[in-house]
């Protein structure tokens, strides 16, 4: 096994998620293209330069690109988010330089979820994680979209948690609000020049090292850390399938 294929476990896992093939020619090994497919992502090599144990790059590509379109990664991850209790939630989001290869769609085409920030051309990913550092949603926007303005999206559809943690760019009242009339409490810092100061648990609000915890392994890989793809759809893509397989990792030290 390579250094960065699935393990047994983690296939055992993974496998009957992938979309079945019940008739026609039949697809080339799941297995191998997967881990092509994580080669790239972590390593951050172009798909030309993939190893010849992959297989054709062509293949694995193709494939990576067919099931982004389709949404079968963003499914796979969103089957595993499932499992979680989601008894705590806590939001934030992280600025992804975009290289000059992803900065190249055309002008007055498809969102790309790319903008102009301080640091240039980018886009940022928002994630919500669990009580266990795990994510459960995640959302791209362009770089200098507004963290508080996109946080009741975030929010929407997930299960209602008793505290929602987040830091002081969230400080917004119609989010407290939305987080109350869920049946849960914001645990959010107001700005500091505001005059009337929410209180905050303490304890509650030191677990905010989780979702930069999760982060940190988020740009563990490279693919990620940097944005090649023009397309939104493929880097959610990229970004779902690496947390995924946070996931399948964390299942794999608890059996």
């Amino acid at each position: 096994m390579a250094r960065y294929d699935l393990s047994e476990t983690e296939w055992r896992l993974i496998a009957p998620l992938l979309p079945n093939k019940p008739r026609g020619v039949a697809r080339v090994d799941d297995r191998r293209v997967v881990n092509g497919i994580f080669y790239v992502l972590r390593t951050g090599s172009p798909w030309r330069d993939l190893p010849e144990r992959y297989g054709p790059y062509t293949t694995v590509y193709n494939r990576y690109n067919r099931w982004a379109k389709a949404g079968v990664w963003l499914r796979i991850f969103e089957t595993l988010a499932a499992r979680s209790p989601q008894s705590l939630q806590l939001i934030d989001s992280s600025i992804i330089r975009a290289h000059q290869h992803a900065a190249g769609g055309k002008k007055g085409g498809p969102d790309h979820a790319i903008g102009r920030s301080r640091g240039g051309l980018s886009t940022k990913i928002h994630a919500v994680v669990d009580e266990q550092g795990l994510p459960v949603r995640l959302l791209l926007t362009a770089g200098h979209a507004s963290d508080k303005a996109t946080a009741p999206t975030l929010l929407e559809g997930l299960p209602a948690s008793q505290a929602v943690i987040a830091d002081r760019g969230y400080d917004w009242q119609n989010l407290v609000d939305l987080v109350a009339s869920r049946g849960g409490q914001a645990h959010i810092p107001t700005q500091r020049d505001r005059k009337q100061q929410r209180s905050v648990d303490r304890e509650l609000y030191r677990q905010r090292n989780l979702i930069e915890r999760f982060f940190n392994k988020l740009k563990h890989f490279r693919r990620i850390a940097t944005r090649y793809d023009k397309l939104a759809r493929n880097f959610l893509a990229a970004v779902a399938l690496a947390s995924a397989r946070i996931h399948l990792r964390s299942y794999e030290s608890t059996t």
